[in-house]
């Protein structure tokens, strides 16, 4: 016998005993799940069928708060929970923002003696006021940190401030580095405005070096005047910085058409399978169906949407029926101020409810390798480790305290258990807010795991309870 066939033989019986090992390794409760958990694993990557939910989701376009395609997904996602067979399908009053980016959105670094002028790949951040017609043209100052800007004071009368402080690309977690950053583009226009900036422009919050910016909830302070607020792409924040560096002053330019346009009435979209025993008991998938409007928010959140959706398919097609109801909320307005999510809480449909858990996926469509439940409630922690022999198969290499989202904190608030999947999240902020976030940008198979685990965790969490 050659010696290949030796060493494929050795291995056939090593995945065959290590297989034997895994099942009589499994506890107890976890056997009693072990066909299931089986089932929708085989199922949901035999079809892939997520995708294709994403894919419709992500057809209507940006679904911008309060625009005609935020509408259109709303008519959309009613549809789709209706076509799943889900019960109870109806949509819940939300008021939001009606915020329009415009069609101009131009920028460019002022010629200077034999230089000539340098455009710069900008767009609105969200929320922000337009400048005047002819725009905003003012010397630019580079500044770190907030607390640099204060310490700037009055030098920053008539200028446009460049908030250009990276995320920390010392951190292994994406998402600290981007919360580390995030404090100049949400509140620094009215920082800046205090000391009598005329705009700001801040480097947009991602590793990456392209031209892409990527856009962003920014907040006014009421005390302070509005400014106009920009993005700028990373390579052109390079050359600004560059510049400011080697010549004396340095000023830009910056003309937007942005605009408020005041509060309009939009909806979350409500589905579920319901509980054969206990119906009021709920155990709640969500994610959220606005998103910018740079890209068509394929990661940022249709694949959230999708997952849940897609979780609430595999239980129901194979023929499972929880005793506690699994409910998918697809929330209108994360991006834009949270009201979906505090709507949905104090619906009138929430009269003798109970949410037992409430799953919030907003961390991408990327493959799965963790899962997050309990917040500071090591008892459910505990309870959901005992199932860990049936997630490791589907990637989920880790359970930690944690979870929740914008969306569903105030059900947790009212007491319900936060829970997550976590991703790998490496990859996020490249496309994060940005014409990038595209459909091509979503693997099937790593959103399809997604879906398995969620609908593993909801079904096991309706069965068995918190």
């Amino acid at each position: 016998m050659k010696k290949r066939s030796v060493r494929t033989l050795l291995a056939m019986a090593l995945a065959v005993f290590s297989l034997r090992a895994g099942a009589a390794g499994l506890r107890d409760g976890e056997r009693s799940y072990q066909g299931t958990v089986d089932r929708l694993r085989e199922a949901g990557l035999a079809g892939e069928r997520g995708f294709d939910l994403l894919r419709r989701i992500t057809s209507v376009g940006p679904r911008l708060t309060g625009s005609p395609q935020a509408a259109a997904a709303i008519e959309l996602a009613t549809s789709l929970m209706k076509e799943l067979g889900l019960s109870g399908v109806h949509t819940e009053p939300v008021e939001v923002g009606r915020w329009v980016r415009g069609d101009i959105a131009e920028a460019a670094i002022i010629a200077s003696g034999t230089r000539a002028a340098i455009p710069l790949s900008v767009c609105a951040l969200g929320g922000s006021t337009g400048t005047p017609e002819r725009g905003i043209t003012a010397p630019v100052v580079d500044v770190r940190s907030l607390d640099e800007l204060a310490s700037l004071g009055t030098v920053l009368k008539g200028k446009i401030v460049f908030f250009n402080r990276p995320m920390d690309r010392r951190l292994a977690d994406p998402f600290a580095a981007y919360g580390g950053a995030a404090d100049q583009r949400v509140g620094g226009a009215s920082a800046a405005a205090g000391h009598g900036a005329r705009a700001v422009l801040v480097r947009s919050l991602t590793f990456r070096e392209d031209r892409n910016p990527h856009t962003g909830l920014m907040q006014y302070d009421p005390r302070a005047p509005r400014i106009p607020a920009a993005a700028i792409s990373t390579a052109d924040a390079e050359v600004l910085s560059a510049l400011i560096k080697k010549e004396k002053s340095v000023s830009v330019s910056l003309r937007m058409n942005c605009r408020d346009m005041g509060r309009v009435i939009s909806a979350n979209v409500v589905g579920e399978i319901t509980g054969s025993e206990l119906p009021g008991e709920i155990i709640l998938l969500g994610g959220h169906l606005d998103s910018w409007d740079l890209g068509h928010g394929a990661h940022d959140d249709a694949a959230g949407c999708a997952a849940a959706l897609e979780a609430l398919r595999l239980i129901k097609d194979l023929g499972l029926r929880p005793r506690r109801t699994i409910r998918a909320v697809l929330f209108m307005d994360e991006e834009f101020g949270g009201t979906g999510g505090r709507a949905y809480a104090i619906a009138p449909q929430r009269k003798g409810e109970r949410h037992l858990v409430a799953a919030e996926s907003d961390r991408g469509g990327f493959v799965p390798v963790g899962l997050a439940i309990g917040g500071r409630d090591r008892r459910i922690l505990e309870r959901v480790s005992a199932y860990e022999n049936l997630f490791r198969p589907l990637g989920v290499s880790f359970i930690v305290p944690g979870g929740g989202g914008v969306d569903v904190a105030p059900l947790i608030k009212q007491g319900a258990v936060p829970a997550a999947v976590i991703t790998n999240s490496q990859a996020y902020f490249d496309v994060h807010h940005s014409a990038l976030d595209v459909l091509s940008s979503v693997h099937p198979r790593e959103l399809e795991l997604q879906a398995v685990i969620l609908a593993a965790l909801a079904y096991i969490l309706a069965q068995e309870g918190t």
